[in-house]
């Protein structure tokens, strides 16, 4: 089914996915994030891929699962900013959340996407677990040279409107305030997964392993999971193993 998102005034476009057996009247439901689209006019093909992920792990896990594109990608409106994008995720969360077959809401995101994942159920206690697959531990790579990185979301498509961002000082300062680091350690008790590639040259194992150990204290430890995939690169969406955690990983989950 799909659907459209308000959040903040913007249009998003969303897929919910949901089982074809019938069974339980309430499901639990997972909300899928991509990641910044990085190629030249990428902004248009950005999560493509993520309603057959939808659909899958619906079936496979007979779960309810939303893909959605965040502002500026794929077929929503509006124009990129990180903290835009955060909000964007609290909408399709809260969306989800309405649906009245859905019992509880989960979050997964690949790349920039299982960061923010985090920053969100970092905030929000109701969120009832997070999986992070190839995240940064925070966005400094943007933070160091904003200007650049302005530049980079208008050759994207992420950014159209010539007069976006208004306030670039508030648009640029957002890349150091969010912070995935200092928002994992309020994510346990609740279950988060940590997936990164050894060979993974965008964003390094280091990160995975921070995020790691900031939420594994001595009392929580058994509440992370954390995977290495040997040989893997920075797009674990289209890596099968890192699927097949991922779907591990939902049908261990407390429901």
């Amino acid at each position: 089914m799909d659907v459209v998102i308000q959040s903040e005034g913007a249009d998003l476009a969303a897929h919910i996915a949901r089982p074809r057996t019938r069974g339980a009247p309430r499901r639990p439901g997972l909300v899928l994030c991509h990641g910044f689209p990085a190629a030249p006019s990428g902004a248009g093909q950005a999560g493509s891929t993520y309603t057959e992920l939808a659909d899958w792990l619906a079936s496979e896990a007979s779960w309810v699962v939303m893909a959605f594109n965040f502002r500026g990608a794929g077929a929503s409106k509006g124009n990129f900013s990180l903290g835009g994008w955060l909000a964007d995720l609290r909408a399709a969360v809260a969306h989800l959340r309405s649906q009245p077959d859905v019992s509880g809401v989960w979050v997964a995101g690949f790349r920039e996407g299982g960061a923010l994942a985090v920053c969100a159920t970092g905030d929000d206690r109701a969120i009832k677990g997070v999986a992070a697959l190839a995240a940064p531990v925070d966005f400094e790579r943007w933070a160091v040279d904003p200007r650049r990185s302005v530049e980079e979301a208008r050759r994207n498509g992420a950014i159209v409107d010539p007069a976006f961002p208004a306030d670039f000082e508030a648009w640029a300062r957002e890349f150091r305030e969010i912070r995935p680091l200092t928002k994992v350690v309020a994510v346990p008790p609740r279950p988060l997964l940590v997936v990164h590639g050894t060979d993974d040259i965008t964003v390094p194992l280091v990160d995975a392993r921070a995020l790691a150990d900031a939420a594994a204290g001595d009392e929580n430890a058994g509440e992370v999971d954390f995977r290495v995939l040997s040989g893997a690169g920075h797009h674990l969406r289209h890596d099968p193993r890192a699927v097949a955690i991922l779907l591990g990983w939902l049908e261990r989950q407390q429901i």
